[in-house]
């Protein structure tokens, strides 16, 4: 009771107050003056009209002396050879290409002995047909272990891709074989370096040769190379101790150190193991009791050349 009484007699107070607000609104406001700028102390504006057109004028004598164009040519090009336009114009879509590497050259360290071995391809042709040329082999006390040497022809059918069909020859210890190849090597996904070959030889005797490698690199000079070889025959030849089936395997790690791109020592460790007739074969021929020549552990150091 006693709120309320108190909001009704001060309802008319409020009231006036707002008469008188609303009152004072509608009269003029006294406007203070405006103060005076200050006195201009800066400097003198500066024309800069004028010094873009100056500018203009530098960047026109500029282009004028540095980029003038060449006259235009006084007599048309006359007719010229393929040749000519090779020499001249220094690009050939047919050019002929050659390399030879030595992926391999290196002293091998057995359980028992010492050989050297070698892995060595090259190639002479065009972007699309090439003449390859490849062989691998081992050196061992005074005398030629095995060898075999490849001549194919490359032909390219896809990116990265190149079948081979050639000729294969094998030499050293025991009777030497002729092989006829056929096979497709490239550059897998994942940039595996992969060669798959078919081999047909006389006496139907049939082989197979996976061959696959992998590079990391450290740096741009120290390089880890992975390599894996499979070899595999459709029938046994006991004079060179080959039994059929998948014959031999090897794996091998090599570190090497480029001093230039054509000229890298390397260090590493191979491991060669030979499987089921073949490993008998080789029990059988050995004069040890034991199986160092089924499954070897090699110490390798040797130099990878390409020119």
């Amino acid at each position: 009771m006693t709120c309320c009484i108190v909001l009704l007699l001060a309802a008319p107070y409020a009231q006036a107050q707002l008469h008188a607000a609303l009152e004072h609104e509608d009269e003029p406001r006294n406007e203070q003056p405006e103060p005076s700028p200050p006195a201009d102390t800066t400097m003198p504006a500066m024309d800069h009209s004028a010094m873009h057109e100056d500018h203009a004028a530098a960047m026109t004598d500029r282009a004028a002396s540095d980029h003038l164009a060449p006259p235009p040519p006084q007599h048309a090009m006359g007719a010229m050879s393929a040749a000519q336009m090779v020499d001249v114009m220094g690009m050939d879509d047919n050019a002929r290409f050659g390399l030879f590497t030595l992926d391999r050259f290196e002293r091998v360290k057995t359980q028992d002995r010492y050989a050297t071995a070698w892995s060595a391809e090259g190639w002479l042709g065009y972007d699309v047909d090439k003449l390859w040329f490849k062989s691998e082999g081992r050196y061992t006390q005074g005398a030629l272990d095995d060898a075999d040497v490849q001549s194919l022809w490359s032909h390219a059918v896809a990116p990265h891709w190149d079948t081979q069909l050639g000729l294969r020859r094998d030499v050293g210890r025991g009777p030497d074989r002729t092989w006829a190849a056929f096979g497709v090597q490239g550059l897998a996904p994942y940039w595996f370096e992969l060669a798959v070959t078919a081999y047909v030889g006389q006496q139907n005797r049939t082989a197979l040769r996976v061959e696959s490698s992998y590079e990391v690199l450290l740096t741009q000079r120290l390089i880890v190379q992975s390599r894996f070889e499979l070899n595999a025959y459709g029938k046994s030849d006991p004079a060179l101790g080959i039994g059929s089936g998948v014959s031999d395997a090897e794996f091998g790690v090599r570190l090497r150190y480029e001093i230039r791109r054509e000229f890298a020592p390397y260090v590493g460790v191979e491991w060669h193991r030979r499987f089921g007739s073949s490993a008998d074969l080789v029990r059988l021929n050995s004069i040890d009791s034991d199986d160092e020549r089924v499954f070897d552990t090699q110490i390798v150091a040797g130099l990878r050349l390409w020119f």
